[in-house]
């Protein structure tokens, strides 16, 4: 080999490995945000803006009406333990027409099939309510369970 030929190799060898060198320099730099790469991503800088917002409304309205009347709600007659255990048991059923009876005797569905305002305040509290109540979810596992207890139940 002659010193030419050394002297390429070096410098080839050389020149290869520094520019591994400069890649892998380039990658850390875009990686920490020192180098900002268009169209990979935009690391934070300082400026960056977050949103979150977070609504809730809760409004009471405490009317008292003296007359006696037969027409009352008959969804706030029942617990709220009383109401979650019979929405779980109705929804376990996959009975459609179980489902609507129960809803509208809950109260979050009109008799139109229209739902009413409890209905999304509801569903979202039931979330929670199903993980602190499996024992019951257990004895209801099957559609038929379900649909006697419901049957059981939706006249209390």
């Amino acid at each position: 080999m002659t010193r030419n030929a050394k002297i390429a190799l070096g410098c080839g060898g050389g020149g290869c490995l520094g520019l591994i060198l400069l890649v892998g320099l380039v990658g850390v730099l875009i990686f920490t945000g020192v180098i900002k790469a268009p169209g990979i991503y935009s690391p934070p800088d300082g400026n960056s803006n977050y949103n979150y917002n977070r609504n809730s409304n809760f409004n009471t309205n405490a009317n008292t009406n003296d007359n006696s009347n037969s027409n009352s709600d008959s969804s706030s007659t029942i617990a709220d333990d009383d109401k979650h255990k019979l929405y779980q048991a109705a929804a376990t059923s996959q009975d459609q027409a179980l489902m609507r009876r129960v809803w509208v005797k809950l109260g979050l569905v009109k008799e139109s099939g229209a739902l009413t305002d409890d209905y999304g305040p509801f569903v979202r509290e039931h979330i929670g309510w199903i993980f602190k109540n499996t024992d019951f979810i257990k004895t209801i596992d099957t559609p038929e369970k379900a649909r006697a207890y419901v049957d059981e139940h939706i006249d209390d």
